[in-house]
């Protein structure tokens, strides 16, 4: 099973890279025009040479052939705009995208399950129509509008939770301390990226359950006189997880592009503030390393979505 899906996952992750270099040579400008705009002043003479100095002179092909093997010696290649390694600084904020981004689907994926499963579980009660009317006003409301709100409602107005950055400044912490201080500062953030999933996945989660509960199996279970709530967490929810995997490994990756915007309204130093950054210096070798880690990381999830699925339901590994 694992190789079968290994195979399957390197030759999208190759095509992704190729792809990705090819589309950002069709962008407006380069690293040096970027330089000389901020200098003031530039002669040809000198756009010249920083071309030569960053590669920017040499035939497409050529460039896709370097990329492609300073990649195949795990080299992401040099940042013009910041002169470091684009691996140390991709590295540096890799973490910080991966919290978040954990913490955000995570959340989504408890919240959105939990109330789904009272849903079905109440299907046409008072507590479903809430719960469908809360999920109904989450997935209409933007992410970045309910980030702001919580700035100033839980900031601003109560001076409950930190806006921005990952942890206190200067603050010494350790330990649990350091950890409770980081979670109060991720859980804004988390909140705003995962607001709208966690609608979807509560009204998936209510159609998959209502669905598996007119199954055969289930009556059978019924019958034997197992607890209501045995019967929906250990026979319902446990098959009607099947499509809720399924999404949630291709929704990961609107997640990483989501972490552009609210990485900025939170001040959050992740991969996604780094490549608006990347953008507007056109520092295009920043832009590839983190498009390319950013899709790797998607394939990887959609690799573990498989194996899950396949441990849910073993009829999936059979086959």
């Amino acid at each position: 099973m694992l190789r079968r899906v290994l195979w399957r996952a390197l030759p999208t992750a190759l095509l992704v890279v190729v792809f990705n270099f090819l589309l950002l040579q069709l962008a407006p400008g380069d690293a040096a025009d970027v330089l000389a705009g901020e200098s003031g002043s530039a002669t040809e003479a000198t756009m010249a040479l920083l071309r030569a100095r960053f590669g920017l002179d040499q035939p497409l092909l050529h460039r896709l052939l370097g990329y492609l093997w300073g990649l195949a010696h795990l080299d992401l290649g040099f940042s013009p705009r910041y002169n470091m390694p684009v691996a140390d600084m991709i590295l540096a904020r890799l973490p910080n995208t991966l919290l978040l981004t954990g913490a955000a689907l995570t959340l989504a994926l408890a919240l959105g399950v939990a109330a789904g499963t009272v849903m079905a579980a109440r299907a046409g009660g008072w507590t479903d129509r809430l719960l469908s009317l809360s999920a109904l006003l989450l997935y209409s409301v933007p992410g970045f509008w309910i980030g702001l709100m919580a700035i100033v409602l839980f900031s601003v107005r109560l001076g409950w939770l930190p806006s921005e950055g990952t942890a206190t400044i200067g603050a010494g912490l350790g330990g649990l301390a350091h950890a409770a201080d980081v979670a109060r500062h991720l859980l804004l953030p988390a909140l705003a990226m995962a607001s709208f999933y966690i609608a979807i996945y509560a009204r998936l989660t209510r159609a998959a359950m209502l669905e598996v509960q007119r199954l055969d199996f289930v009556r059978t279970a019924q019958a034997k006189g197992l607890h209501p709530w045995r019967v929906t967490l250990r026979h319902v929810l446990r098959n009607a997880l099947l499509p809720i995997t399924t999404l949630a490994g291709m929704h990961f990756g609107a997640l990483l592009g989501g972490t552009v915007v609210v990485e900025t309204v939170f001040s959050w130093p992740g991969l996604g503030r780094l490549a608006l950054e990347a953008v507007l210096a056109r520092d295009f070798p920043v832009l590839l390393g983190v498009l390319l880690l950013s899709s790797f990381l998607v394939v990887l999830a959609n690799v573990l979505v498989d194996l899950l699925q396949a441990w849910l339901d073993p009829r999936i590994k059979a086959a």
